[in-house]
């Protein structure tokens, strides 16, 4: 994974972000605009909206970049 910073973020991305608590965790992109993200933890709670420009760091799963050395 690839830590990126401000990138855009588009429907279908899966990134780490670390919580309010410092704790890291997995969530999917279900829906992206300018204003605000849809996102789904992953493990069973409801999804939820975060503003952009709230969301200040977070690692990107690159499958690219992943398997690029394949």
């Amino acid at each position: 994974m690839t830590t990126m910073l401000m990138e855009e973020l588009i429907t279908g991305d899966v990134i780490e972000m670390k919580t309010p608590d410092n704790e890291v965790m997995t969530v999917l992109v279900l829906l992206a605009t300018d204003d605000a993200l849809v996102l789904d933890p992953c493990n069973g709670d409801t999804p939820f909206v975060l503003n952009s420009a709230e969301l200040v760091e977070y690692r990107k799963f690159d499958a690219e970049a992943l398997f690029a050395d394949a």
